[in-house]
C-alpha cells in the first residue's frame, strides 16, 4: 500500500478501531501477505502521530493515541507472536512459510518501534527462553517459538535493541549459550541472524565491545572442552565474524586490538584442530580464517611479537621485514592443504615438494628461529595421516620418515608428542608395510627400513633428558590397542636398531610387558615370536641395568614363550647370557624381608639369586590336611628359565664342570625328589612344585631341533639327565602310588596331568638308559594298566561322588599316556605289559547290541558323569573348578578312550578280542562309534578319532561304504569349522587328509567305490575352494599324496608300482597342482611377504628355530608337483603313460582358456594359469616319447595361433625351438602354419617368425640346410611387406637373422634372392629418421628373447621358472626362486635339464619390453604451474552500489512475451568467463528470474559472449561484488529467499531428494575452492549431486545446469498440474 493512500485515509479521521480490525486476521486463519503488509504499512505510518513530541503535528488526541497504542500492542500479543508460535508448529519449509515469517517480523519490528523500550524488552525477553532448545521434540511445546523464528524475530528486532546495551548483550548470551547446545544445523542460523545482524547495527566502539566478549568466549569454552565437536561449532561461530574481526582498522588501537583473533594463541590453536578435524566443511573453515589473517597480516604489517602465550609459544609468527617470505610460505602452506582435499595421489603428490619448502621455511632463519612453529607442520602430516586413501596415507608417512630437519634437537622435541601420539597410531595401518615397487619378495618392506633410520635419528637428536620419556610413551601406545602382526614386528624391529643408552627403567619393563601380555594376539605365530626377539633386544640395549633388579629380569623374561622366540641354542639366548654377564654386578639390589641392604658395595650375583630363589621356591608351608590346587607353573617357568641362564653363564665365565655348577644350583630340589617317597609327611605343595620344576627343566632345557650340532652344545642337558637319572625310581614310585588311588579329589584331575607329563619325560630321558627302561616298563606300566581298568571297571554309582568320577578320569588318561609312550617306539613290549594290554584290549572292544540290534563297542564313547559335591568337599573353589572345568574333564576322558583303541587296534587288533566271525561286525560298531564321537568331541579334541579311521577304512570299504562316505563327509565338514582357529586347524586338516587320502582309498576305481570317489572329488574341490583364502591348504594334500605316490624310502620300492598306480585315478589333482597359484588379496599377499622376508632372517631371528611352523606357503603345491614330476623316469611305462595324460590334460586347459570368453589381460588368474600349464610342459618335454611328441607338436602349433600374453607366448615359442631342434624331420609341419589364411593367423604369425629368428639352432640339426633356408627366407619375405607394423618388424629382424645364415652357406643358391632381402634390410636400416620406429626397431633387437637368450644353453629350471618370469614382467609372485626347490628333501640330485644356467647373462637382464610406448621428459615447472590459485574475495575493491536488487526484465524479453520464474542464481565467486558465458545460457533458457555477477564488465569479454550466444540480452543481470555478499544474502533471506550452495556436508541432501521451494537463490562456488567457508553459514539447505566415480566434483558450471534444470522440473511439473486441474 502506497505512503500516498496511507496518508489519505488518515486525513480522513477514520474510525480507527473498525480499520484495525478491517485488516487484523481472524485468530485460526492463514492472513494474506497483503494483508498484513497493509497492517504493517499503517501502523508505521501512525508512528509520527503517536509520538509525544510537540514538534510534531497530530489529529490525534491523547486519548486516541493511548487506544491506538494498545491496539498494536494488542497486535504484538495476539496477532502477531501467536502466529509465529503456530508457525513454529508447523515447521514447513516452503516459499509460504517463509514469506509469511518475513512479513509477520516487520510487523512485529514497526509494532514494537511504536509501542516503546518496555514492549520491546518484554518481547525480547518472551522470545530469549525459544532459543534454550536442546532437541527438536522440545520444539513441539505449544505457545513457544521455534529456533528458526525465534532467529527471524530477533533479527528484525536487533536493530532496535542497540540503544539498550544491558539487553544488547543479555541477548548475545543467549545467543552464544545456545550455540553449544543446539543441533548442528540450529547453530548457523543463530550466528548469521542474531550475533551477525546485532554487530551490522552496532557502531565500532559497541562492535569491538560485542566482538571481544564472543571472542573471550569461543577461546574459553574451546580451552576447556576441546573436542571435535566444540571445535567445529567455534570454527563456525569464527567463520562468521571473519569480516568483523579480520578487518584492518581493528588493529589500530589498543582497544580494538583487544578483539584481534590473532593475538590469542587459542584462537590458533583452534584453527589448528581444525586443519586435523574429520569434518571437511571445519577443515574448509580453518583454513579461510587462515588465509584471512596472513592477508591481513600482510597489508596492515602485522608484529607477531605480541600474540605470544605463556609459555613463550607464538603459534603465528609475522613480521613486517619478512612480508614476502611469510606470504610465499602461507600461499605454499594453504596449497598443500588444499590440495590435501583431493584425496588422490596423483593429484596430491606434485606438490608435497612444497612440504619441504615449508620445512625449510623454519630452519633457513637469519635470526635463528623459523617463519612459522613446527605445530603447523604437523597439521599436515595429521591430515594425510586422516586420509581415507591409503595411498596418500603411506606417502604422508614416507615423508615424514625422510625429515632431515629432525636431526635438530628444536624440532625433534616439537615433535615428540606427534610422533608418540599420532605418528605411532598411523603406523598400526598394516597396508602401510607392502613391498615397493622394485621390491622382491622376502626384501625388507622399504617403509620399514626407514621406520628404522627415522628412530635413529629421533631418538639421537633429542634432549637427552626427553629420550626415556618419548620412548616409554611409544611402548604404552603399543599397548593402548590391539596391533595388527606385520606393523607391530616392523615397531619393535625399529626399536632394537636404536644405539644402546639406558632409557628404560622399571615403569618401562611394566609397558613391555603388556604389549607381550596384551598386544601379541595373533594367528601369526612366527611372526609374533618374531617381534618377541626384537622387543628383547631392544629391552637389552635400552634397559637401565640400575633401576632395575635381577628378580625384574627374570620375571620380565617369563613372558618370552620358549616355543616362539627364547630358547636355548639359539643366538638371543646366547646374546642373553652375554647381557647378564656384562651388566651382572650392575643390577639394583633388592630388599628381601627387610634385612638385605642397598649397600652400593655388595650386589647380589646371578648365582646366588638362583640359589636364593630355589630355597624360597621350595619353602611351603605344613600341609593343611585339605585339598589344595595346584601351584601356578608361572613360578616353576621363572626358575627353570633362571637356572638355565644361570648354568650358561657359569659355563661361559669359569667353563667348569657344568655337573658341578648344576648340583651346587639343584642341591635343594635334588634333596626333595630323593625323600618324595618315602617321606609321606613332605606336603603335597611342596612336591608338586618339585615336580614342576623337574618338568619345566627337562623342556625348556632341550634345544630345538637341528640345533642340538655340537657336543659341546649338549653338556648341559646332558648334565641334567644325568643328575635327574639318579632319582628316576623314587620320583617314578611316588607318581605310580599318587595315581593308583590317591587322586580323589577335583584338584587332583590337573594334578594327575603333571605327573603323566612327567612320566613321559622321565621315559623320554632313560630311552638311552636300558636299566631305567627296563625298570619302567617291568613296573611302572603293567601296575597302572591293571590299576585303571580295575577303576573303570566298577560299577557306576547312582548319585556319583567326586572321588569316584576323578578316579575314572585319572584312570583312563593314565591309560592313554601309556598307549602314547608305547606307540612312540623303541619301546619293545614285555610280556607282563602284553597281557596287561590284552586285558585293555577286551574291555574297549567288548561288543554290545543295543534295542534297536545296532551293535556298538560297550566301553567307547562312555561319558563322564557330573559328580555332586558332598559334606567337606563343598568349598567355593571346588564348586568353581566343578562349573568351569568339568566340561573339558568330561571331553578328555573321552578323548583319552580312542587314544587307547587307536593304539589297540594298530598294536594288538580287534581279532585277538572277539571272534572271527564277528570281526567284521565289530569293526562296523567301532567306526560308527567314531562317527558319534565327532559329534561328541570338541573340535580341537577329534585328532584321535581321526587318526582311528584311518586305520579302519581300509578294511570296511567293500563292505560298509556308506558308513565310510559318512565318516569321511563329517570329518571333512568338522576340519572346516576350524579353519579360523589356526592353533587346531592344521593338526586336524593333517590328520583327516591321512585318513581320507590315503594310498589303500586313493587306489579305489569308481566301479570299485562309486559313492566313496565322489565324495573325496567333492572334498577336493571345496579344499581348493578353502585355499584360495587359506595358504597352505592344498600344500598338505599335495605333499601327502605325492610322498604316497612315490615314497622316497628305499625300503618300500619293492611297492613302487602299486603305490604310484593310484596317481591314475587323480590326475586332477596333479593337474591342478601344476597351475596352482591364488590370487590373494593385498592384505594376504603383505602377511605372506612378511612372513617370507622373517624366515630369510634365518638364525638371526629365534623365531625361526623356535617355531616349529610347516611351509605354508602359496607356491608348495608347484615345488612339490614339480619335484615330482622331475622325479619321474621315462623308462617305466606308468610314468611314462601318466606324463602323457598329464601333458594332454594341461593343453586342455589352455585351449579352454583361450576359448573362453573371460577377459584376459596381464597377470590376471587366466594369464597365470596359462603360464603355469606351458612351464611344466617344458620340464616334462625332454621326458616324453617322440611319437607322442609328434601328436603334441600339433597342439603346440594351434596354441600358437591364439592370442597369448607375452610370457606365454615367449613359452609356446621355445617349445617349438625345442621340438624342432631335437626332431628336426617335422620341420614340414612348421612350414604348413605359414599357409592358413592370413586372415585367421594375423598377428599370430609373428610367434613363427620368432621361432626363425632363433634358426640359427634348428638349421644345424637338419639335412637339406639351403633348401631349408630358402623356404624360411620365402615366408619371411612375405611377411616384410605386411600391413601390420608389428609382423613387418618381426620379419625385418628374422630376415637379417636367416640371412646371416644362408650368406655362410652356397652364395650362388641364393643369388637370385639377394637383391630383395638387400633392400629390404636397407629400408630397415633407413629407420633410424623415422622416429618411434627406429626405436622400437632398436628395442626389438635387444630384446631378450631374441639376443642374450639361447634356447639350448639356456635351457634350465631357473630360467623357466624363475628368469623368463621375471623378464616377462610377470607379477612377482610368479617367480619361483631355486632355493624352494633346493630346500625339500627329496629333490632329485640329477635331472634331465639343469637346475642352474650355465651362463649368468640372461638372469642379469632387466625386464622390458620393444613395445613400451616412448615417455617424455618433463620441464621444470613454476612456482604455481601446476596448480590453480584460489581468489581471495576479501581483496577485491568494493564499489557503492544500491542495496536492494531491482530484477526488472529486460524489455525485449518483455515484448516476446518471456516469462520468468523466481530462481535467482548467484555467481559472484565464479571468474571464469566461459563458466559465467554458459551459465548465462543456461539461466535464460531455463527462465531464471536473474544472475548475479561480480563485475558486469565480464560481458564484454569474448569468451563469455562465444558461450552466452547473446543470453546476456534477454536475462535480468546485476553486479555483487564477493565482499558485499554476506550483506546481500543478509537481504535476500529477510525477503523469505531459501539460499541454497552445492556442497558436501554432513547435513547435505541428495539433489534428487530435495523439493525446491519457489523463491529459491542458488549460491554457486569457486571454480575450485567452492563457497567460501565464511558464505557457508548462510545457506539454509546445502544440495549433494550423487556421484558414481572416482573424480569428486563436476564443473560449476554443470553442477549449476542439474540444479536449474531439476528446479525447473519440479515446478513445471506443478504447473502443469495446476493447469490440467484448472482445466478439469
Amino acid at each position: 500500500m502506497s505512503s500516498t493512500l496511507i496518508q489519505a485515509v488518515l486525513s480522513s479521521s477514520p474510525n480507527y478501531d473498525t480499520l484495525f480490525e478491517s485488516l487484523c486476521w481472524p485468530e485460526d486463519s492463514w492472513p494474506q501477505t497483503e494483508r498484513v503488509d497493509a497492517l504493517t504499512a499503517l501502523i508505521e505510518a501512525l508512528g509520527p502521530f503517536l509520538t509525544d513530541s510537540d514538534s510534531v503535528q497530530t489529529p490525534l488526541t491523547g486519548v486516541n493515541r493511548s487506544g491506538i497504542r494498545d491496539k498494536i500492542e494488542s497486535v504484538i500479543w495476539s496477532k502477531c507472536l501467536p502466529f509465529l508460535c503456530r508457525l513454529s508448529a508447523e515447521a514447513r519449509d516452503d516459499t509460504r512459510y517463509r514469506d509469511s515469517t518475513a512479513t509477520v517480523c516487520r510487523l512485529l519490528r514497526v509494532s514494537v518501534v511504536v509501542c516503546g523500550e518496555n514492549v520491546r524488552t518484554r518481547v525480547v525477553s518472551s522470545i530469549l527462553p525459544s532459543l534454550q532448545r536442546m532437541s527438536e521434540e522440545e520444539l513441539l511445546t505449544p505457545g513457544t517459538l521455534s529456533v528458526q523464528i525465534a532467529a527471524e524475530v530477533l533479527a528484525a528486532l536487533m536493530p532496535l535493541l542497540t540503544a539498550d546495551e544491558e539487553l544488547t548483550l543479555h541477548t548475545l548470551n543467549c545467543a552464544l549459550s545456545s550455540v553449544r547446545s543446539l543441533p548442528d544445523h540450529l547453530v548457523p542460523k543463530i550466528m548469521v541472524r542474531i550475533i551477525l545482524t546485532s554487530l551490522s547495527c552496532c557502531s565500532d566502539a559497541r562492535s569491538n565491545i560485542i566482538l571481544k566478549r564472543i571472542l573471550d568466549d569461543v577461546c574459553s569454552w574451546h580451552s576447556t572442552e576441546r573436542t571435535p565437536v566444540v571445535t567445529e561449532r567455534t570454527l563456525l561461530c569464527l567463520t562468521v565474524l571473519s569480516d568483523h574481526l579480520l578487518k584492518s582498522h581493528i588493529a589500530t588501537s589498543s582497544e580494538c586490538g583487544e578483539a584481534d583473533p590473532r593475538l590469542r594463541p587459542q584462537f590458533w590453536m583452534i584453527c589448528q584442530d581444525g586443519l586435523t578435524h574429520r569434518d571437511s566443511v571445519s577443515r574448509k573453515r580453518a583454513l579461510y580464517l587462515l588465509k584471512r589473517c596472513a592477508a591481513l597480516s600482510e597489508e596492515e604489517g602485522f608484529d607477531s611479537r605480541s600474540s605470544t602465550s605463556q609459555d613463550g609459544e607464538t603459534l603465528f609468527k609475522w613480521a613486517p621485514s619478512k612480508s614476502k617470505a611469510l606470504r610465499e610460505f602461507w600461499e605454499d602452506y594453504t596449497l598443500v592443504m588444499e590440495t590435501l582435499e583431493e584425496n588422490q595421489v596423483h593429484v596430491v603428490r606434485p606438490v608435497l615438494n612444497r612440504i619441504d619448502t615449508l620445512i625449510q621455511a623454519t630452519v633457513n632463519d637469519s635470526e635463528g628461529s623459523g617463519l612459522f612453529h613446527p605445530s603447523w607442520l604437523l597439521c599436515v602430516y595429521q591430515r594425510m595421516f586422516h586420509s581415507e586413501n591409503k595411498s596418500l596415507m603411506r606417502e604422508g608417512v614416507c615423508h615424514l620418515l625422510q625429515l632431515q630437519v629432525l636431526q635438530q634437537p628444536a624440532f625433534a622435541a616439537a615433535f615428540s608428542q606427534f610422533v608418540v601420539s599420532s605418528f605411532i597410531n598411523v603406523l598400526s595401518e598394516t597396508s602401510l608395510f607392502c613391498r615397493s615397487p622394485g621390491q622382491s619378495v622376502g626384501d625388507c618392506p622399504e617403509l620399514a627400513v626407514k621406520l628404522q633410520v627415522f628412530l635413529v635419528t629421533f631418538f639421537t637428536s633429542l634432549p637427552s633428558e626427553d629420550r626415556g620419556c618419548v620412548l616409554f610413551q611409544l611402548i604404552q601406545q603399543l599397548s593402548a590397542k590391539h596391533w595388527c602382526a606385520v606393523p607391530l614386528l616392523f615397531v619393535c624391529q625399529a626399536f632394537s636398531h636404536l644405539p644402546p643408552s639406558p632409557l628404560l627403567k622399571i615403569s618401562g619393563l611394566s609397558a613391555l610387558r603388556e604389549v607381550l601380555r596384551c598386544t601379541m594376539i595373533t594367528h601369526q605365530v612366527l611372526l609374533r615370536g618374531a617381534a618377541q626377539c626384537f622387543l628383547l633386544k631392544s629391552a637389552l640395549s635400552l634397559m637401565d641395568v640400575s633401576e632395575v633388579t635381577i628378580d625384574d629380569i627374570f620375571s620380565f623374561l617369563m613372558h618370552f614363550r620358549a616355543d616362539e622366540s627364547l630358547c636355548r641354542g639359539t643366538e638371543l639366548w646366547n646374546e642373553l647370557c652375554i647381557w647378564l654377564l656384562e651388566h651382572e654386578c650392575s643390577f639394583k639390589s633388592r630388599i628381601l624381608d627387610g634385612d638385605f641392604t642397598d649397600d652400593p658395595t655388595q650386589k647380589e650375583t646371578i648365582r646366588a639369586y638362583v640359589q636364593q630363589e630355589v630355597l624360597a621356591y621350595l619353602r611351603v608351608p605344613a600341609s593343611t590336611g585339605q585339598a589344595e590346587q595346584l601351584p601356578d607353573t608361572r613360578e616353576a617357568d621363572k626358575l627353570a628359565r633362571a637356572l638355565l641362564l644361570c648354568v650358561d653363564m657359569e659355563r661361559r665365565r669359569l667353563g667348569g664342570e657344568t655337573s658341578e655348577i648344576l648340583g651346587s644350583l639343584l642341591s635343594p630340589l635334588l634333596d626333595t625328589l630323593s625323600r618324595v617317597y618315602t617321606n609321606i609327611y613332605l606336603p603335597v605343595r611342596k612336591s608338586d612344585k618339585s615336580l614342576q620344576l623337574l618338568l619345566r627343566l627337562l623342556q625348556l632345557g632341550t634345544k630345538p631341533c637341528g640345533q642340538q650340532k655340537e657336543v659341546e652344545e649338549d653338556e648341559v642337558m646332558f648334565a641334567i639327565e644325568q643328575t635327574f637319572l639318579k632319582l628316576v625310581d623314587p620320583v617314578q614310585d611316588f607318581i605310580l602310588r599318587r595315581l593308583c588311588g590317591e587322586l580323589q579329589e577335583l584338584f587332583d584331575v590337573e594334578r594327575a596331568e603333571l605327573y603323566l607329563c612327567v612320566l613321559r619325560q622321565l621315559v623320554v630321558m632313560c630311552s638311552s638308559s636300558s636299566h631305567c627302561h627296563k625298570n619302567i616298563q617291568q613296573f611302572a606300566f603293567p601296575k597302572l594298566i591293571k590299576y585303571s581298568l580295575s577303576v573303570l571297571l566298577e560299577p557306576t554309582q547312582q548319585v556319583p561322588s567326586v572321588a569316584n568320577q576323578v578316579s575314572k578320569a585319572v584312570s583312563m588318561a593314565s591309560l592313554a599316556a601309556v598307549c602314547e609312550l608305547l606307540q612312540q617306539g623303541g619301546i619293545s613290549i614285555r610280556a607282563d605289559t602284553a597281557s596287561a594290554l590284552k586285558s585293555m584290549n577286551d574291555y574297549f572292544c567288548t561288543l554290545k547290541t543295543s534295542s534297536q540290534c545296532q551293535s556298538s563297542l560297550g566301553n567307547i564313547n562312555k561319558s563322564l558323569m557330573k559328580p555332586q559335591l558332598l559334606g567337606s568337599s563343598s568349598d567355593l573353589e571346588a564348586q568353581g573348578l566343578l562349573q568351569q572345568d568339568w566340561g573339558r574333564i568330561a571331553a578328555n576322558f573321552l578323548r583319552d578312550q580312542w587314544i587307547c583303541l587307536n593304539f589297540l587296534i594298530r598294536t594288538v587288533g580287534i581279532k585277538a578280542s572277539v571272534e572271527i566271525s564277528q570281526v567284521s561286525e565289530t569293526l562296523g560298531a567301532a567306526l560308527s562309534c567314531s562317527i558319534e564321537a565327532l559329534a561328541l568331541l570338541p573340535s580341537d579334541l577329534v585328532l584321535p578319532v581321526l587318526n582311528f579311521m584311518n586305520t579302519l577304512l581300509p578294511q570296511l570299504v567293500q563292505d560298509q561304504e556308506n558308513l565310510c562316505v559318512q565318516a569321511v563327509t563329517l570329518s571333512w565338514e568338522l576340519v572346516q569349522g576350524l579353519s579360523t582357529n589356526a592353533h587346531d586347524f592344521w593338526p586336524a586338516l593333517k590328520g583327516f587328509i591321512s585318513m581320507a587320502f590315503q594310498h589303500k582309498l586313493l587306489q579305489l576305481t569308481h566301479d570299485q567305490a562309486p559313492i566313496l570317489t565322489t565324495a573325496l572329488k567333492k572334498i577336493f574341490s571345496d579344499l581348493l575352494e578353502l585355499s584360495q583364502s587359506k595358504s597352505g591348504v592344498f600344500g598338505v594334500l599335495l605333499q601327502h599324496c605325492c610322498q604316497t605316490w612315490l615314497p622316497n624310502d628305499p625300503a618300500i620300492r619293492d611297492q613302487a608300482a602299486a603305490m604310484f598306480s593310484s596317481v591314475f585315478n587323480h590326475l586332477d589333482i596333479v593337474t591342478e597342482a601344476c597351475v596352482y597359484g591364488p590370487v590373494f588379496r593385498r592384505d594376504q599377499r603383505l602377511v605372506l611377504d612378511v612372513q617370507i622376508y622373517v624366515e630369510q632372517l634365518g638364525a638371526k631371528c629365534a623365531a625361526n628355530v623356535a617355531v616349529t611352523s610347516d611351509v605354508r606357503d602359496d607356491q608348495l603345491p608347484r615345488t612339490w608337483v614339480l619335484t615330482f614330476l622331475s622325479r619321474l623316469d621315462p623308462s617305466i611305462e606308468q610314468h611314462q603313460r601318466f606324463m602323457e595324460e598329464l601333458v594332454m590334460e594341461l593343453l586342455r586347459k589352455d585351449s579352454l582358456i583361450s576359448k573362453s570368453k573371460v577377459r584376459y589381460y596381464g597377470n590376471s588368474l587366466q594369464h597365470r594359469i596359462k603360464n603355469r600349464a606351458w612351464q611344466t610342459l617344458l620340464l616334462l618335454l625332454p621326458k616324453l616319447k617322440e611319437d607322442f611328441v609328434a601328436t603334441l607338436l600339433n597342439h603346440v602349433f594351434e596354441a600358437g595361433f591364439c592370442s597369448n600374453q607375452a610370457s606365454v607366448k615367449y613359452l609356446i615359442e621355445w617349445m617349438m625351438i625345442l621340438i624342432l631342434v631335437k626332431y628336426p624331420h617335422h620341420i614340414h609341419k612348421f612350414w604348413s602354419c605359414f599357409n592358413f589364411d592370413h586372415e585367421k593367423t594375423k598377428t599370430s604369425i609373428c610367434t613363427f617368425l620368432s621361432v626363425l629368428v632363433h634358426f640359427n639352432v634348428i638349421i644345424p640339426q637338419v639335412k637339406d640346410k639351403v633348401g631349408q633356408l630358402r623356404r624360411a627366407l620365402d615366408v619371411i619375405l612375405q611377411s616384410c611387406f605386411n600391413h601390420n607394423f608389428s609382423v613387418r618388424l618381426y620379419a625385418l629382424l628374422a630376415l637379417k637373422k636367416v640371412w646371416s645364415l644362408a650368406e655362410k652357406e652356397d652364395e650362388e643358391a641364393f643369388k637370385g634372392l639377394s637383391s630383395v632381402v638387400t633392400a629390404c634390410l636397407n629400408q630397415a636400416e633407413a629407420m633410424q629418421s623415422t622416429g618411434n620406429a627406429n626405436k622400437n626397431w632398436l628395442r626389438i633387437q635387444g630384446h631378450f628373447f631374441f639376443g642374450a637368450f639361447h634356447p639350448i644353453r639356456d635351457y634350465s629350471m631357473e630360467t623357466i621358472f624363475q628368469t623368463f618370469p621375471s623378464l616377462s614382467e610377470l607379477a612377482d609372485d610368479e617367480w619361483i626362486p631355486l632355493w624352494k626347490f633346493e630346500k625339500l628333501t627329496f629333490f632329485p640330485e640329477s635331472l634331465l635339464i639343469p637346475l642352474k644356467n650355465a651362463a649368468p647373462e640372461l638372469g642379469q637382464l632387466q625386464a622390458g619390453d620393444w613395445v613400451q610406448q616412448d615417455r617424455s621428459e618433463q620441464d621444470k615447472e613454476e612456482r604455481w604451474s601446476e596448480v590453480q590459485k584460489k581468489i581471495t574475495p576479501w581483496r577485491s575493491g568494493v564499489n557503492d552500489q544500491e542495496a536492494e536488487l531491482k530484477l526488472v526484465p529486460a524489455q525485449r524479453a518483455a515484448r516476446l512475451g518471456k516469462q520468468h520464474g523466481t530462481l535467482l542464481v548467484v555467481a559472484s565467486l565464479i571468474d571464469k568467463p566461459t563458466n559465467l558465458g554458459g551459465l548465462c545460457r543456461t539461466c535464460e533458457i531455463f527462465g531464471a528470474s536473474g544472475l548475479v555477477l561480480d563485475s558486469l564488465h565480464h560481458l564484454n569479454d569474448k569468451h563469455f559472449q562465444s558461450l552466452s550466444v547473446s543470453a546476456e540480452l534477454w536475462l535480468p543481470l546485476l553486479e555483487v561484488k564477493p565482499v558485499e555478499l554476506t550483506h546481500f544474502l543478509q537481504l535476500k533471506k529477510s525477503e523469505g529467499y531459501c539460499i541454497i550452495g552445492v556442497e558436501q556436508t554432513a547435513n547435505s541432501q541428495k539433489l534428487q531428494d530435495f523439493k525446491f521451494p519457489e523463491k529459491t537463490l542458488l549460491l554457486l562456488g569457486n571454480e575450485r575452492e567452492g563457497i567460501p567457508a565464511n558464505l557457508l553459514q548462510m545457506l539454509d539447505v546445502c544440495v549433494e549431486i550423487p556421484q558414481q566415480g572416482i573424480i569428486r566434483s563436476l564443473n560449476v558450471h554443470v553442477s549449476a545446469a542439474l540444479l536449474i534444470w531439476e528446479y525447473t522440473r519440479q515446478h513445471l511439473i506443478t504447473e502443469s498440474q495446476e493447469v490440467h486441474s484448472h482445466c478439469g
